[in-house]
């Protein structure tokens, strides 16, 4: 059935939001979806490994953007923002700004522009931990496929190259932005998050000491595609870790930072450990934690790293990281168990940071009713659903469910008169 002759328009295309998409699209429905960045796949696309399978996630994304290619009533648009929306009838007309398409849609991501390319700048997909070319694949497995371009990082005479290196004539150098104005019958906001700062986090070390980390800098450590190839190790100097901590709840459950649980910060540590005795099986693993938060089928991550040897799990909450003579770093902690503040060595820390929603920080031209923290809740009367983490916190598996929910919601929203 065709639900109405208005698309749904579904803002974000992480697991979310192309979970939102397709589900609706599937069901008969009209969608549009948009995403800021110019490929699909969120944060899960910078995911090393899935739990509790410990699976790529790209396999999931691959299956699910091919259905997307394959869908006409789907239609993607990458590079874009929503900048205005206003009511409309019982649906939104709503503006919609695309940046400049310096690379066209007829790119073959053949390289040839990236050979003629010198300049490099911080890779954003691996957040900003090594240097990339100016033009060149978001990522391996990106979808769209074609190259991007940091137009404003080249010099003109170095465009000028790029744009005579491409063998399709691709390169559009005098591109602008674009706006179109449409009308949609509801709205899915699955904006997904982002890390909370763990610039924030100063007395742990975190922008100060180089072998202090976030819990997502880690995981693009240990995938192959990341800025040490996979590779674990100290960035200070470049040598694998004897000692590895984690410290959970950096900024969460917190009233001076985040008052709430992210409810897979647990997971991902756990998660990572393997990571880390997999690759450095001599390395010794401490985990640092208020509670073990691991629920349903997700407790076997949690069992399998408990029975490794070489992992252990403190029960104490850390104050204070500073760095040590002899070049480790030195933590400052409250052992519960023990009830005594104690003193701890690691070579490399990995601070479990929470999930923030980006329309905490970002926002939407839409009125979106905020709960305290920023997550959105559905406001039916508005035609407005939201999905993922835009919604709270949750691991993959519960946000495509989440999505499809929203889905459902938005379909039977867009029949009603």
């Amino acid at each position: 059935m065709n639900t109405t002759d208005k698309p749904l328009l579904v803002l974000g295309a992480g697991i979310a939001g192309i979970t939102a998409a397709l589900e609706a699209a599937e069901a008969g429905g009209e969608v549009l979806l948009v995403e800021r960045e110019p490929y699909l796949g969120g944060r899960v696309a910078r995911n090393h490994l899935y739990f509790p399978k410990l699976c790529p996630p790209l396999c999931g994304l691959e299956i699910n953007l091919q259905r997307l290619q394959r869908n006409p009533r789907i239609r993607v648009l990458t590079s874009t923002s929503l900048v205005a929306a206003e009511r409309s009838g019982s649906g939104w007309r709503v503006v919609l700004e695309s940046r400049p398409a310096w690379i066209r849609d007829n790119c073959t991501a053949c390289g040839e522009c990236a050979r003629v390319c010198q300049t490099t700048v911080p890779d954003p997909f691996n957040l900003g931990m090594n240097q990339v070319k100016a033009v060149r694949l978001p990522h391996a497995a990106a979808w769209p496929h074609r190259y991007i371009l940091d137009h404003d990082a080249c010099s003109p005479e170095e465009l000028e190259a790029i744009r005579r290196a491409c063998p399709v004539d691709a390169v559009d150098l005098q591109a602008q932005p674009t706006r179109q104005e449409l009308e949609v019958t509801a709205v899915i906001v699955a904006t997904g998050w982002q890390p909370y700062s763990p610039a924030r986090l100063d007395n742990l070390g975190a922008g100060q000491l180089p072998d202090v980390i976030s819990n997502v800098q880690m995981e693009r450590m240990a995938a192959p595609g990341g800025p040490t190839d996979g590779h674990i190790k100290r960035l200070s100097d470049g040598q694998p870790p004897q000692r590895v901590a984690f410290v959970q709840c950096a900024g969460s459950r917190d009233v001076n930072h985040l008052p709430y649980c992210s409810g897979v910060c647990c997971l991902a540590s756990l998660k990572q450990a393997l990571y880390v005795k997999e690759q450095l099986p001599d390395c010794q693993v401490d985990i640092y934690y208020i509670d073990r938060r691991a629920l349903g089928r997700n407790e076997d991550v949690l069992t399998r790293v408990e029975a490794t040897e070489g992992v252990r799990l403190v029960k104490g909450k850390v104050g204070e990281i500073k760095p040590a003579a002899d070049g480790k770093l030195s933590l400052r902690l409250e052992d519960v168990e023990a009830g005594r503040l104690v003193d701890a060595s690691a070579d490399l820390v990995v601070l479990a940071t929470g999930m923030v929603p980006n329309l905490a920080v970002d926002g939407l031209p839409l009125e979106i009713p905020l709960d305290d923290d920023g997550f959105a809740r559905d406001d039916e009367s508005a035609r407005i659903f939201a999905a993922g983490v835009a919604r709270r916190p949750e691991e993959v598996a519960a946000s495509t469910r989440d999505a499809t929910g929203a889905a459902a919601k938005a379909l039977v929203a867009a029949r009603r008169a």
